[in-house]
């Protein structure tokens, strides 16, 4: 008899103890905060911790599913801890919870009602819009809140790494871009290119979910075997601006993230605006320059920015022209013939770093372009951050160098 009523005081102390703690815990406690960091020009990435939609997120790291982070409330039941789950303790687990529902919680667990163990309000998965082989839209399921991301596609890279999940990419494709250089070596896998995947690599990284663009389409359905497979993509009718947007609260709701992309896309519009007001009534060819020759890009794919949102007439192609992978190849009598106010070059061997290429501008300003208005008036273009234009196109850093590129040029 001594025995038992010495186990049911040590319950009720117990019991009491973290009702109590929880009325205090639920005033005077804060989530973990976020740290902030700084992505391309003056764009807000917040990292560190992350949370699950409804948790709190403890410092340093994201709540998973069924995480122990309480939101502003109080101290766990230490039986319920035990048992492994965040369990709050009755009426006490309540935020401004007073001291006397804490010790009613207290002998109600004494009396033998126990406490009800918390359960997280996070789904174990959600369906998103996605692409598939056909790049066609989908409904895909995929879990919720991911612990480890393989990464094929360096815009979906740029919206992770401004979201905070660097911590999370267990493997990710070879990259020339500079503010990406912290995803390859070390510890992350290497998991091929984005053109072509590494399968054995992707498999051994154990990814919950993986991300690929376009160039991984034909592997989407290798890749499937492995994981879900997220393949985002931008739409020129929609705008770049857009087209990021977009994809960046897809991958954002995935983590429960989604507050974060309005403040990562703030000032993009502005500044969309500020370079539609310069452009309006110029005219303008954009080109690629790639294995010694020129390409002209139309409205339909890579660069559409600078004609579709930043408003230049883009003169160099027919717009049926289908144009948007690498554009159609031109010869320099067609810059002089249609003689644009401004030429905008993307360098794509300096994009994907081909080794012993000429450069843009010893294979752009030959004699017959020193004598356009374009050249003569300074209004040739060559855009700074290649890489940025060619490979991570739909980005949130990739968009802001994008701008910057432009704004350089012509503000």
């Amino acid at each position: 008899m001594r025995k038992i009523i010495f186990a049911a005081a040590v319950l009720m102390t117990a019991a009491g103890l973290a009702a109590c703690a929880g009325g205090v815990g639920g005033v005077g406690e804060k989530n973990a905060s976020e740290n902030g960091t700084t992505t391309g020009a003056g764009i807000l990435a917040e990292t560190g911790a992350d949370a699950g939609a409804g948790g709190s997120a403890e410092a340093g790291a994201g709540a998973g599913l069924g995480g122990s982070a309480i939101t502003g409330a109080g101290a766990e039941a230490g039986a319920a801890a035990e048992a492994g789950a965040a369990a709050k303790a009755g009426a006490g687990a309540g935020a401004g919870a007073d001291a006397g529902a804490g010790a009613d919680a207290g002998a109600g667990a004494a009396a033998g009602a126990g406490t009800e163990a918390g359960t997280s309000t996070s789904p174990a998965t959600l369906t998103i819009q996605s692409l598939n082989a056909s790049k066609s839209p989908i409904s895909l399921e995929v879990p919720y809140n991911p612990q480890r991301l393989a990464v094929l596609d360096m815009a979906s890279l740029d919206i992770l790494d401004a979201l905070g999940l660097g911590d999370r990419v267990v493997g990710t494709a070879d990259t020339s871009l500079n503010y990406l250089q912290q995803y390859t070596g070390g510890s992350i896998a290497n998991l091929g290119t984005i053109k072509e995947a590494d399968l054995e690599a992707v498999m051994a990284s154990e990814p919950d979910v993986i991300f690929i663009g376009g160039r991984l389409a034909s592997s989407y359905d290798a890749l499937s075997e492995i994981a879900p497979v997220v393949y985002l993509a931008t739409d020129p009718e929609t705008g770049l601006v857009e087209s990021v947007r977009k994809n960046a609260s897809i991958i954002a709701s995935i983590f429960g993230l989604e507050s974060r992309v309005e403040a990562l896309m703030a000032g993009f519009d502005a500044r969309i605006n500020a370079l539609s007001a310069f452009s309006s009534g110029k005219t303008a060819i954009v080109g690629m320059s790639t294995s010694g020759g020129f390409n002209v890009l139309g409205s339909d794919g890579r660069c559409s920015l600078i004609s579709r949102e930043a408003g230049f007439e883009n003169i160099g192609v027919d717009a049926a022209a289908d144009t948007s992978t690498h554009g159609n190849e031109a010869s320099f009598e067609f810059i002089v013939k249609t003689n644009p106010d401004y030429v905008f070059v993307l360098d794509r061997d300096a994009a994907i770093g081909t080794d012993g290429a000429k450069l843009a501008r010893d294979i752009v300003e030959n004699e017959l372009v020193m004598g356009t208005d374009a050249y003569k008036n300074g209004h040739i273009i060559y855009l700074a951050h290649p890489a940025a234009w060619y490979t991570a196109e739909g980005g949130i850093t990739a968009l802001d160098r994008m701008l910057a590129d432009l704004e350089d040029g012509l503000l």
